[in-house]
């Protein structure tokens, strides 16, 4: 289990988020869900370690940490990818980073660019192919992290609509067939109820958690699920501040 204990961070005079507190079980997908600018992206920067909690502490499996960088796997909205490296690669890095045995993570490379539909684009530079097949090529590169906990930091904000339906897929994959745990942060309410497992409502900031609950409803899911849609109404109303469905 991931555990965030009453953190706090603050700019200045501008509090972020104020003894927040959130645990997130293991093996499922934990998708955060608030308003623009609410304090999701610095509360990802502060699990990475970009920027440090002023108080609070993080767990994860029982073990304190400063931040998760020794133990988790990132995502992030725009792919990273070195424009000087191919995409196999970019790949790479994080095996060549440890000095790992290369070779077989080539080949384990080669088996995730054949199921992500890369096979034949491995010496192409980042320029060459399309912002979908960049963060393909990013997911790749998480997975060859080979850690369990996954963060993602709305990885496809940036894509067109067919796209993100293509790459909404393969995080499912990334869950189910590789075992990993997920906690993804977002701001558009049908990516949230179409991926969570485990679905936690923000408030504006200073962020605080509003309302969260589990969906059970199977995936894939579709939006002409009435349960779904009675769901995306409840939530666009509990994040909006109107009651559009008091008896859900």
């Amino acid at each position: 289990m991931l555990q965030v204990s009453g953190v706090t961070k603050q700019f200045g005079l501008q509090t972020i988020f104020s003894d927040f507190s959130l645990s997130v079980p293991e093996n499922g997908f934990t998708v955060l869900l608030g308003p623009s600018g609410c304090g999701k992206s610095t509360l990802f920067d502060l699990l990475t370690g970009v920027v440090p909690a002023d108080t609070g502490a993080l767990a994860w499996r029982g073990g304190a940490m400063p931040h998760l960088g020794a133990v988790a796997a990132y995502m992030q909205q725009k792919d990273l990818l070195l424009p000087w490296f191919s995409l196999m690669d970019n790949a790479l890095l994080p095996v060549k980073a440890v000095n790992g045995d290369v070779k077989e993570a080539r080949n384990r490379a080669m088996g995730l660019f054949e199921r992500l539909g890369l096979k034949g684009y491995e010496s192409h530079m980042p320029h060459e192919v399309s912002g979908g097949m960049g963060q393909r090529c990013a997911l790749v590169r998480t997975l060859m992290f080979e850690r369990d906990l996954v963060l993602l930091d709305e990885p496809l904000s940036a894509l067109d609509a067919i796209t993100r339906q293509t790459l909404q897929a393969l995080l499912l994959l990334l869950q189910t067939e590789f075992d990993k745990t997920l906690v993804m942060i977002t701001h558009d309410i049908e990516e949230a109820l179409l991926l969570a497992d485990d679905l936690v409502l923000l408030t504006p900031r200073p962020m605080a958690v509003r309302e969260r609950f589990v969906l059970k409803i199977p995936k894939p899911r579709r939006f002409d699920d009435p349960e779904l849609l009675a769901l995306k109404s409840h939530v666009l109303g509990r994040l909006t501040g109107e009651d559009r469905d008091a008896s859900f």
